[in-house]
């Protein structure tokens, strides 16, 4: 049934509510809804939050977004992890009918007197709807009560929820005596009306008024779910790596030679010093020797080829042991203990697959799928074929399933793993990762799931929903400006409050054409928008020297595949010969670092060029709030302009969106490029020349008078 005041589409809802809304720890993220009455009366709305220890919050006022929209919103900031949860209020609110109605009538000399009679009887009840608690700082009332006002922002826990101290209270009791003065001063009949309604238009007035409203006919939506995650659930930069290439011994001539846990370790210090916050590690198992896989996908592999890690299984054990090649579980917690504590996390690959040598194929049978010939079927994605690969059919035996990948996954948390990539998690049900994900959530909830689904729109949301925490994209993909503006535009907005995404810019199995032909120019245009545009962003390894030559043209495929064989590198040569990307990747992650706006998801801006290859995007984090003007200030600001054509210099005019920037329209203001240290003047529409092969974009930093470097 329909509320009073009617509240209708409510932001961010998933489902109706059958799924919570995501956030995370610090994000800062809008809650709306359409608010509306019948007749000419004013409205006004606001946000109740209550907390994950129940404790309930202050009122915090909404806006109507746009002038004649209905839609009202406020910015929220949730600091703590746990369920939040949230109620949208609504209110006839007579002073401000009245005072439209007044500002009409009292100028024109129209029932002025009797206008100021009923504006200060609105004021007396506005004085004695001021709690007493307001007055001695104790808290909130219940759930029934009409609540405090307040602008919007950061709401805090436990008492920090509350109305503050007795300080506060004071200056509510001061208000109290503020509105009854009002009251009297709208009935001196000594002064005229005109003079008296005056009084009432000062901001200091309308400011009591937003801390203390006069609420009629005061409607509650039902209540709303936010699940609230650690901060790298939204926020990090992601390196993925094979272990086993780190130190290999590669020789014409000699037998090949897998590295180690403990020569990989030698490569964390520089993947720390480029800013890296996670190391992601394809599957660290036993690899099967039936139809394994050789160089370059063949199926006439040679005695010493690795074969695929994604080939999970075979006599030294399954998903819970590690491959002897690589060391022992001592091995791996030194592995992980050295990325701790060089400030990055370990995210471990999870693929529920087996080669035909793994233990769950004789244990298990009943697992997998048996051909009309008595045979296991093997993975096909036609015409693409996976003969070292059994996949597990979910259905058969579930509940043995659903304990076996719990042990597993439980088995390397206790390893200090506390993120994992789970490979091709949309060939499994989803209903089986949303009951393994809240099994997991319940007693660990700082273990997060990045989901690594290449896939239908609907898959990828529903597996968004059920509980992973990120989600590759198709990022890749898209490559022109329009492409990218509508991309990003969904992943920063429609799609926000459940998915999160993870823009990497290659993996092992997509090189895409445009980093094929685009030569390094390419890969730091891919580098900066995934960067820019995203929290999170991740590059596999190689991609910082510009490995760009596929198995065969046309194919997505790297020549030479690191899933086939082992792949040392040469970092030290590369860096002496000034052939590696890693300065670039490392300024970067830096600037991610060094800037708030840039580790947000929901604050993206796309500006108009007038040439179609050239981008411009911005980040915003607004600054304090102007007292005076209430309109927040620059804050932190990066805008950015690449040239995404890798091949020619282009030139073109950008036009700003200046208070998207937290700019007035006619502002001037001083641009610092991050990248090449040259600095700029600039305004509303600016001239910008890129050069792909010497610069090929711009990442400034904004200074105003108010925010100097």
């Amino acid at each position: 049934m329909i509320g009073r005041i009617p509240i209708q589409d409510i932001h961010p809802v998933v489902d109706c509510g059958r799924y919570p809304a995501k956030a995370a720890a610090g994000e800062t993220f809008e809650i709306s809804a359409v608010v509306f009455r019948e007749g000419h009366d004013a409205v006004a709305a606001g946000v109740v939050l209550t907390g994950p220890d129940g404790t309930r919050g202050p009122l915090l006022r909404m806006r109507e977004l746009a002038s004649g929209t209905d839609r009202w919103g406020v910015d929220v900031t949730l600091p703590d992890e746990g369920t939040w949860h949230f109620r949208v209020e609504a209110w006839s609110d007579p002073i401000a009918t009245w005072l439209h109605d007044a500002g009409i009538k009292i100028p024109r000399g129209m029932d002025a007197d009797l206008m100021c009679e009923e504006g200060a009887r609105l004021f007396e009840r506005a004085a004695r709807a001021v709690r007493p608690a307001d007055c001695s700082g104790r808290g909130l009332p219940p759930e029934d009560a009409e609540g405090d006002g307040a602008e919007g922002g950061t709401a805090g826990n436990g008492a920090a929820h509350g109305n503050g101290n007795g300080r506060n209270g004071h200056a509510a009791c001061g208000h109290r005596a503020a509105l009854s003065a009002i009251a009297a001063a709208l009935r001196d009949e000594s002064r005229d009306p005109r003079a008296r309604f005056a009084a009432v238009q000062l901001p200091e007035t309308a400011a009591m008024l937003r801390a203390h409203p006069l609420r009629d006919l005061v409607t509650r939506s039902a209540r709303h779910t936010v699940l609230v995650h650690r901060r790298r659930a939204l926020f990090g930069s992601w390196y993925e790596f094979f272990p086993r290439s780190e130190g290999a011994v590669v020789e014409p001539g000699s037998t090949p030679k897998s590295g180690t846990f403990q020569t990989a370790a030698e490569r964390l210090p520089a993947v720390a010093q480029m800013g890296f916050d996670v190391v992601y590690l394809p599957p660290i198992h036993p690899i099967g020797h039936a139809f394994r896989k050789g160089r370059n996908n063949t199926l006439t592999p040679e005695e010493h080829d690795p074969g695929s890690p994604w080939a999970i299984g075979s006599e030294a054990g399954g998903h819970d042991a590690i491959h002897p090649d690589l060391g022992t579980f001592d091995d791996f917690d030194a592995f992980v203990a050295r990325a701790r504590r060089l400030g990055m996390e370990i995210a471990l690959d999870l693929a529920l697959q087996c080669s035909p040598d793994h233990p769950w194929v004789k244990e298990h049978p009943e697992w997998f799928n048996v051909r009309a010939d008595g045979s296991i079927a093997y993975a096909e994605n036609p015409p693409k074929k996976y003969q070292d690969i059994y996949p597990v059919n979910f259905d058969k035996d579930p509940e043995g399933i659903y304990a076996e990948v719990k042990r597993v996954v439980r088995l390397w948390m206790d390893h200090g793993v506390r993120i994992f990539r789970v490979d091709n998690p949309h060939t499994k049900p989803v209903a089986f990762w949303e009951r393994l994900l809240a099994d997991i959530h319940t007693t660990d909830p700082d273990v997060l799931f990045l989901a690594e689904a290449f896939t239908r729109p609907p898959m990828m949301r529903a597996l968004a929903k059920v509980g992973y925490h990120q989600s590759y994209t198709y990022f890749t993909w898209r490559n022109s400006r329009q492409e990218i503006e509508d991309y990003l535009n969904e992943l920063a907005y429609e799609t926000s409050h459940f998915m999160r995404p993870n823009l990497f810019v290659n993996t092992p199995d997509i090189l895409h054409e445009y980093l094929q032909h685009g030569g390094i120019p390419a890969f730091k245009i891919r580098a900066v928008i995934a960067a820019l545009g995203a929290p999170t962003w991740g590059v596999y390894s190689g991609y910082e020297l510009g490995e760009n030559v596929p198995v065969r043209p046309g194919s997505e495929e790297y020549l030479d595949s690191e899933k086939y064989q082992y792949r040392p590198r040469d970092w030290a040569k590369a860096e002496q010969e000034a052939r590696s990307l890693a300065p670039f990747i490392t300024r970067l992650n830096l600037l991610r670092r060094a800037h708030p706006a840039l580790q947000e998801l929901r604050n993206l801006r796309f500006h108009s060029v007038d040439h179609p290859d050239l981008i411009c995007l911005s980040k915003r984090l607004p600054g304090a709030r102007d007292t005076a003007t209430r309109r927040h200030g620059a804050g932190d600001v990066v805008l950015a302009v690449v040239n995404l054509d890798p091949h020619h210099t282009h030139e073109a005019t950008v036009s700003l969106d200046m208070p998207a920037l937290g700019l007035d329209w006619q502002d001037e203001f001083v641009v610092d490029d991050e990248l090449s240290g040259e600095s700029y003047r600039w305004r509303q529409s600016n001239y910008v020349r890129l050069d792909p092969h010497i610069q090929p974009a711009h990442v400034f930093t904004l200074r105003t008078a108010a925010n100097p470097r």
